[in-house]
């Protein structure tokens, strides 16, 4: 369930998930590696920012591209 409440310029790690093409698992990856960190929310419902996620998504696409 994704938060309502979310502050504008952040992701749920739904959409995060949704916006970089992978499984919340993988989002969860990400965060473990150092590749990505939250934002705020909760443990169980953490927000990443935006700009974050947008960089994140860029960085993967070019080295796709390479």
């Amino acid at each position: 369930m994704e938060s309502l409440n979310i502050r504008p310029g952040y992701l749920t790690a739904h959409q995060t998930a949704r916006t970089l093409g992978i499984t919340l698992d993988g989002v969860r990856k990400l965060v473990q590696r150092g590749q990505l960190q939250r934002a705020g929310g909760s443990p169980r419902q953490p927000w990443y920012a935006l700009a974050d996620v947008q960089a994140l998504d860029a960085q993967r696409r070019s080295a796709r591209a390479a």
